[in-house]
């Protein structure tokens, strides 16, 4: 007999609860084997595909496209041991999926890769007609508790644990203090929240009195990606005191040194690797601006380690993709790295880990077509190099007016870490290395 095994959504990781369904790979009736993706979701990362650790025959999907579950949601059932076939051309594959089922109805394996394997296609397999039909048993209905309205607001916190149900009442304009939780000690969860949204909404009474009505604009869900940007910035406008200073500076020598390099045979090398390559050279001269404040032991933690966040403008929003050790790299690794992160990121490939873990971030926003910028410090780290256009400009060249090529550079940085003489003689550095890139060459 086959046994009927749930797949929950697991924990991705990096404090992740909660994913959005993008695409199922695939369909009720489809023979699935052990480790197979079956769905792909996005999560305030990244585009995860999510393979499933028993091998059958996919008996119930739960979720459309487009639909938010919480992490341990039911994702899919599947039957394990039910593929069998008619003929010989079928025993094949159902030997492969019954082994596959076999091992997993024993011991779930771990899930493989995620977020690792995208290039590899999801395989569907449709059912042939089976000698005797498999059904999976209907699950039996849940009774819904069903929240009793307070008559007047309660005063003191909200007996309310998880994120998720605050989200789900706050999306949907319910007042969790005007309900009283089916849990423990009066918990409020998520099934009173439910509870609350089907129940009718009471009939207003109509006033004498013309009511304007506004005009409602569009509206679209903080969530996913967007969300968690939106978050991470508020968080960072809220607990980092931080200032800004900026300078011109000529960029002719660093345009043609880099005209220079990429002269000969060999990789490209790109001005954003330049930039960085600078970007690390200052901070082994100015560590303050690598670290991060522990707010709870009120200490600021200098970090060993460049990893140098760079801003990347995807169809999903602006991305923060992070190059681990960059201070160990060349010009021409930190190419190949910005390329290859930067790919994965337009294409919504990049892994959590790929998103996390910056100590210091490099905008070049002149991609734009601006020239400055006051950007808004990556939280939780204390400083952001900004760059912009590099255009021909009038510039006093050897005492004498000539055209030039002028960028305009800016420091954003967490006024707690250091002072502006720390922030000015580290940009003051950046600048000097732009102008004349021996100087880079000197501090090496």
């Amino acid at each position: 007999m086959p046994q009927v095994m749930e797949f929950k959504l697991p924990d991705l990781g990096e404090g992740l609860t909660e994913a959005e369904i993008v695409r199922w790979l695939v369909a009720v009736g489809d023979v699935v084997a052990i480790d197979q993706p079956v769905v792909e979701v996005e999560t305030a990362k990244a585009m995860v595909e999510v393979p499933c650790p028993y091998g059958g025959v996919v008996t119930a999907r739960f979720g459309e496209e487009g639909e938010e579950l919480p992490v341990g949601a039911p994702l899919i059932t599947v039957a394990v041991g039910a593929v069998s076939a008619p003929d010989g051309a079928a025993q094949a594959p159902a030997a492969e999926a019954e082994a596959e089922a076999e091992g997993s109805a024993q011991a779930p394996r771990p899930l493989i890769g995620y977020g690792s394997d995208h290039a590899r296609p999801a395989r569907r397999r449709r059912v042939r007609p089976v000698t005797a039909a498999v059904s999976a048993p209907a699950p039996a209905p849940v009774p819904v508790p069903v929240p009793v309205p307070v008559p007047a607001a309660a005063a003191g916190p909200v007996p309310v644990i998880s994120p998720l149900v605050r989200k789900l009442a706050r999306d949907n304009g319910v007042d969790l203090r005007a309900l009283r939780g089916s849990g423990p000690e009066g918990l409020i969860l998520r099934a009173d929240v439910e509870a609350a949204l089907r129940a009718p909404e009471p009939v207003a009474t109509p006033v004498a009195t013309p009511v304007a009505v506004a005009a409602q604009g569009e509206r679209i869900p903080l969530k996913g990606l967007r969300g968690a940007v939106a978050e991470k910035l508020s968080r960072s406008r809220r607990e980092i005191p931080e200032a800004t200073c900026w300078v011109d500076a000529d960029a002719t020598e660093l345009m043609a040194a880099r005209a220079a390099m990429n002269a000969v045979d060999g990789p490209k090398i790109s001005v954003l690797a330049l930039l960085a390559r600078i970007c690390t050279a200052a901070l082994a001269r100015y560590p303050e601006l690598n670290s991060t404040v522990d707010l709870a032991a009120k200490e600021i933690v200098r970090l060993p380690a460049v990893h140098l966040g760079f801003a990347a403008q995807t169809e999903r929003g602006l991305m923060v993709p992070v190059v681990r050790d960059a201070q160990t790299r060349s010009p021409e690794s930190l190419s190949a790295e910005f390329a290859r992160l930067t790919e994965l990121a337009r294409a919504g490939k990049l892994a959590p880990s790929d998103l996390t873990g910056g100590t210091f971030t490099l905008n070049n926003y002149g991609v734009f077509g601006v020239d400055g910028s006051t950007p808004i410090i990556n939280h939780p780290e204390a400083a952001m190099l900004g760059v912009g256009r590099i255009i021909p400009k009038p510039w006093v060249y050897r005492g004498e007016l000539a055209v030039r090529q002028v960028v305009q550079l800016s420091l954003t940085f967490d006024h707690r870490v250091c002072d502006g003489g720390t922030a000015g003689g580290f940009l003051r550095y950046v600048a000097d290395c732009v102008e004349n890139p021996a100087v880079l060459l000197r501090g090496l």
